[in-house]
This record gives C-alpha cells, sequence and structure tokens, in this order.
C-alpha cells in the first residue's frame, strides 16, 4: 500500500480541525498535490472505502458524534505522543522505539512504517494541545479516548519511568479530553507500583467493602470492555485485552489480599 492510500484509507474527522492541519503540514508534497489540483490521494483510494465521515469538518459537524475511523484513532495518537515524548525536552530512544514497536504490533510493519514516517514529521511541530484535545473529545467516544489515554502513559513508562514533566503533559491532555479524574487515576494506577494501585485501578479506596469491591469490579469490567472500542479495529484490540486484563488483575490481588 502507497503512503497516500495508507493516509487515506481509514481517515474520517481528523481529515479536518486542528488534527487536519497537523496531518496536512506533515504530508506537505502530498497536500501541495492536492492544492494543484490533481487526483486527490486521500478520498476513495481505501479499500472499499468510502468518504463517510469527510463531508463533515471540525467546524461544521452535525451534533451526533460520528463513528471514529481505526485512522482517526491513529493519527490521535500519532499527534498527541509526540507531544507527550517531548513533554521532558528529550526524545528518549527507548519511547521512540516503544512507539515504533506498538504500531509494529497493531497495523503490520508496513503500515507501521508509514504511520511513524508521518509521527517524525509531526514530531518536528510546535503543537498547540488544547485545540488538538478539544477536537477529539467532541469527536472521539469516551471509550476510545480512555485508550488514547492508557497508550500514552505506556508511551512515557516506556523508557522505564513516568517523569513529572510528562505526567503533568498526560494530566493536561486528560482534562483537555475531558477525562474524569477517577478514569485518570485508574489508568495511571496501571503503570505505577504501590500498595494501593489495585484499588485505584478500580476507582476505590482501601476502606471498600467486600461488596464494594465486587460492585467496582463489575463496572470498570464493563467500562473497559475490549468490545467498547471494536469499532476501531481488530488492530486495536490488544491494547484494549491489555487495560481489560490490568482490571482482572487488581481485582484478583485485592481478593488474595482480603481473602474472599
Amino acid at each position: 500500500m502507497s503512503f497516500s492510500k495508507w493516509i487515506g484509507a481509514s481517515i474520517g474527522w481528523s481529515f479536518g480541525g486542528p488534527i487536519g492541519a497537523i496531518i496536512g503540514l506533515a504530508l506537505g508534497s502530498v497536500i501541495d498535490a492536492m492544492a494543484d489540483g490533481k487526483e486527490n490521494p486521500f478520498i476513495g483510494q481505501g479499500q472499499g472505502q468510502t468518504t463517510r465521515g469527510r463531508g463533515s469538518t471540525y467546524r461544521t459537524q452535525p451534533r451526533q458524534r460520528p463513528q471514529t475511523e481505526s485512522g482517526d484513532f491513529e493519527v490521535s495518537l500519532l499527534v498527541l505522543a509526540s507531544v507527550v515524548i517531548k513533554a521532558d525536552g528529550v526524545q528518549d530512544q527507548r519511547e521512540l522505539d516503544f512507539v515504533r514497536q506498538q504500531f509494529s504490533n497493531m497495523y503490520g510493519k508496513e503500515r507501521a512504517n508509514h504511520a511513524f514516517k508521518l509521527f517524525k514529521n509531526i514530531s518536528k511541530q510546535n503543537i498547540s494541545v488544547r485545540p488538538v484535545c478539544l477536537q477529539i473529545r467532541q469527536m472521539m467516544d469516551h471509550p476510545s479516548r480512555l485508550q488514547l489515554m492508557h497508550f500514552l502513559f505506556g508511551i512515557a513508562k516506556a523508557d522505564g519511568t513516568v517523569t513529572e514533566d510528562e505526567e503533568r503533559q498526560i494530566y493536561t491532555i486528560s482534562g483537555y479530553l475531558g477525562i474524569s479524574s477517577r478514569d485518570y487515576e485508574s489508568i495511571k494506577a496501571m503503570f505505577y507500583n504501590s500498595s494501593e494501585n489495585a484499588y485505584k485501578v478500580l476507582e476505590i479506596t482501601k476502606s471498600a467493602t467486600v461488596s464494594e469491591i465486587k460492585k467496582a469490579y463489575r463496572k470498570m469490567a464493563k467500562k473497559y470492555h475490549p468490545d467498547k472500542v471494536i469499532h476501531l479495529g481488530k488492530e486495536h484490540q490488544e491494547g484494549a485485552e491489555e487495560k481489560f486484563r490490568q482490571v482482572q488483575a487488581a481485582y484478583e490481588q485485592i481478593q488474595k489480599e482480603r481473602r474472599f
């Protein structure tokens, strides 16, 4: 699959708005070809893909939230990942390798190479985080936004530790994305080792009763179930399944500690 076919295969709402501008600048010559009136390398080049979602840009969206395409999630990851990686002022090679590996696992080598090429161009830009996140918040469903947060913490932890700058940046992003403090702390706890983390993952405290723990587990298992992001395609199911397993592990740890 060519670079232009890849980027056009499954992008919907992210083709417009602040993210569209960032992607357009990163693509450079491809956008120039469009401006010259040549064949549009984006639209209609996916395998049986229609232009669903492209007719309305970020500024003219109908009230009903459109379904997030796999490509919308992908480019949102690229943009926000570039922000987190630069949060501490250093682009650590281990973090870059983590991004490449994650994309390779999700999309296969060829698509991952295209994505990483775009990612490197995006990383050269000074990105205004708030408008990007507000576009994602308006257009992307809540389970998909939670999956974005999980991925961002994974990037930050790739070099072995999450720095204060990285954590502060992810926290800022979470606020702009409309992620509650409880959901933020739940996902954050999946990447830290402490005696209270299992409880934080389930969004409860150590004082919770057994009944409350079971209720919290059922709630979180439903919230983080991989089927919640099935519309993003099989390529994103592994990350969702990992998050779901972490909820199960937290519950099993508490069961063992509390002996019920």
